[in-house]
């Protein structure tokens, strides 16, 4: 007598298994926050000068763009289900050494070695949210997924103020306790997903006399055209918004106007929680303009992007804002548009390919990160000759714009009306 059939899942267990990607999110940006959150104690322990510390993010950033092709291709291929615990192992193990350096060069390495492992988290998750979730649901799933970025910033300044002390060298106990809490979540990843759960989810069907879908591209192909230069440009717009201000935050607030370290990561708290806002928002907003209004998945993308991206222009404010509560408030506009871009990006990538999905993360991924990781070493370089932060952080703001434009152009009209799914 055969085995009998595992029962089917049900829509709460795909939630739930997007709370799982949300707390992967958490964790990646647990791990990638530490070095943020200490870099006033980092740069002063090891005498490094503003562009050593661009030099560090530089290294991440090119490594992660190494992993992101690595791990593009490698998703595709192989079970997502044993690949994404694996890669969450290696970086947490990265993070744990971290803390345990002695010297600039031997920090280097181990963030370039997180960057490279930390890549591998997001065509896992983006494979995850394909398999589970039809289309009009994706830019929701991929807004959950997105938004443990801001759980993970809201998170780590608490513990690395708990944790650290006045005594020099305090700030290692952090960066090994967090690299320690990824085991948790491969526990929970194995308990809660069998090896035949992440087949590609069907796709809606078609409504009344709608023409079918056009058969799938080759590879090739789509990376030539016109809507994958669209979206390069698009995700290294919104990436120099959010990595800029993720990463020179808690610096612009302590040594370009003022505020103490425990101002500063009391604040990163709060701008972290507008960040969430904002990426659920977006997602909830494309449900809306969904069922609400009629329109397609791509066409409400289009618009909560738009939205979102005038919302980061409000940095250009920041010229002209001193220490005080309109600062603050601005950097929180700032804040809920960055991360609302983000699930509207995943959401055209897995509209360009329904059998490459991991491979056009890797990519763009791969992309993005070496094409804007020097924005970091060039932004401490303009800091210690101008002495200022303001020019390159109202200029990140600016960036999603510029993406938009390049969307609407690149993109045709037509299909930007009429959408893919």
């Amino acid at each position: 007598m055969s085995a009998a059939a595992p029962p089917a899942r049900g829509r709460s267990w795909t939630w739930w298994v997007c709370g799982l990607l949300l707390l992967a999110t958490t964790i990646n940006y647990m791990d990638r926050q530490t070095l943020a959150n200490a870099s006033r104690r980092i740069t002063q322990e090891f005498h490094l000068s503003q562009e050593q510390y661009g030099n560090i993010e530089l290294a991440f950033g090119w490594a992660f763009a190494l992993g992101s092709l690595l791990f593009g291709y490698v998703a595709d291929r192989f079970s997502v289900r044993w690949l994404y615990p694996t890669v969450l192992l290696l970086w947490s193990a990265m993070g744990f050494l971290s803390g345990l350096v002695q010297s600039y060069e031997n920090l280097l390495v181990c963030r370039a070695f997180l960057g490279l492992f930390e890549a591998g988290h997001w065509p896992c998750a983006i494979k995850t949210t394909y398999a589970l979730l039809l289309p009009k649901d994706r830019t929701m799933g991929n807004s959950v997924l997105q938004s443990g970025a801001s759980v993970g910033a809201i998170i780590t300044p608490l513990i690395m103020r708990a944790l650290m002390t006045d005594q020099p060298g305090s700030w290692r106990f952090a960066f090994q306790a967090i690299g320690l809490v990824g085991l948790i979540w491969i526990v929970l990843w194995f308990a809660t997903i069998r090896s035949d759960d992440l087949k590609s989810k069907p796709e809606e069907p078609l409504a009344p006399g709608a023409t079918a879908p056009p058969a799938e591209e080759s590879f090739w192909r789509i990376v030539f055209s016109r809507r994958c230069l669209a979206l390069a440009l698009v995700v290294f717009c919104i990436h120099t918004c959010w990595h800029l201000f993720r990463v020179w935050l808690p610096k612009f607030m302590q040594e370009g106007r003022g505020y103490s370290e425990a101002e500063a990561l009391n604040f990163n708290a709060f701008f972290y929680i507008a960040t969430d806002i904002g990426c659920i928002a977006a997602g909830a907003a494309t449900v809306w303009l969904n069922r609400r209004w009629g329109f397609t998945a791509h066409r409400a993308r289009v618009w909560v992007y738009a939205g979102c991206s005038v919302l980061t222009t409000a940095s250009v404010l920041l010229f002209f804002l001193p220490k005080g509560p309109a600062l603050l408030a601005v950097l929180l506009v700032v804040a809920a548009g960055s991360l609302g871009l983000f699930p509207c990006y995943y959401s055209f990538v897995q509209e360009l390919s329904a059998k490459h999905v991991g491979k056009f993360m890797g990519l763009l991924g791969t992309w993005v990160w070496a094409s804007s990781s020097p924005v970091h070493k060039y932004f401490g370089k303009l800091i210690d000759r101008t002495g200022s932060f303001d020019l390159g952080m109202a200029a990140a703001g600016l960036a999603p714009v510029v993406g938009l434009l390049c969307l609407w152009v690149l993109w045709s009209r037509h299909e930007l009306g009429r959408g893919k799914e």
